[in-house]
């Protein structure tokens, strides 16, 4: 588990929390995948009680969890939660859009690039990382507002968005709709058509909520 130039000044329990929520929300650390204490400490190059810190980060996050002789494992996520998830989206994500006018061109132009990842993965086949560019192209949305504690929680929200996909059993049938609507809401926000933008935004989630909701029913 590489570490960024970011990564490397952090605390180090932080460093390791950030490191593996990187790692769930890329996609390389499914539900149920255990994190073995002793091996793991000695990857990150960190004690064991640093490690359990970081690991305490990620618990209060709902990204991982206790399961009883397993220690640590990547955490499954319920519906209950998919809800709120859905519902802290649609309160970030909708006023992002809102007040887009205000964003900067770095902001917007992040945006685009967030959301041209998102195609040439698609265009690839390669759906896993396609799921994982898409949430980063949302996160890209929220940090036009401009606010750096907004990014970090909502890096967080992405994480567990990701372990949500989980519930998918074929990844290119669940995340082959959303690339072209990514497209949409980017283009619309980008010619300063907030309503058109947020409207579009609002039929994403909504449309996102049930189909994942469905796939965790089994329905």
């Amino acid at each position: 588990m590489p570490l960024s130039a970011v990564e490397e000044i952090m605390p180090s329990a932080e460093r390791v929390a950030a490191s593996l929520r990187d790692e769930i929300l890329s996609g390389a650390l499914p539900p149920g995948t255990p994190l073995r204490e002793t091996a793991l400490a000695a990857e990150f190059a960190v004690s064991r009680n640093t490690f359990r810190e970081g690991l305490r980060l990620l618990g209060a996050e709902g990204l991982i969890e206790a399961q009883l002789y397993k220690g640590a494992v990547v955490a499954a996520v319920s519906e209950a939660r998919i809800r709120d998830l859905y519902l802290v989206r649609r309160t970030i994500e909708l006023r992002a859009v809102e007040e887009s006018g205000a964003a900067s061109a770095a902001a917007l132009d992040a945006v685009e690039d967030a959301v041209r990842l998102t195609e040439r993965a698609a265009a690839q086949g390669d759906w896993r990382v396609v799921g994982t560019a898409s949430l980063r192209f949302h996160e890209a949305l929220v940090a036009t507002l401009g606010s750096p504690m907004l990014d970090g929680f909502f890096h967080g929200v992405t994480a567990q968005q990701r372990l949500a996909f989980a519930a998918a059993a074929d990844e290119a049938d669940f995340q082959e709709p959303w690339t072209s609507r990514d497209r949409e809401i980017c283009d619309l926000v980008r010619a300063g058509f907030r309503a058109a933008a947020g409207a579009a935004l609002r039929r994403y989630l909504d449309d996102s909520e049930r189909m994942l909701l469905r796939h965790t029913r089994g329905t």
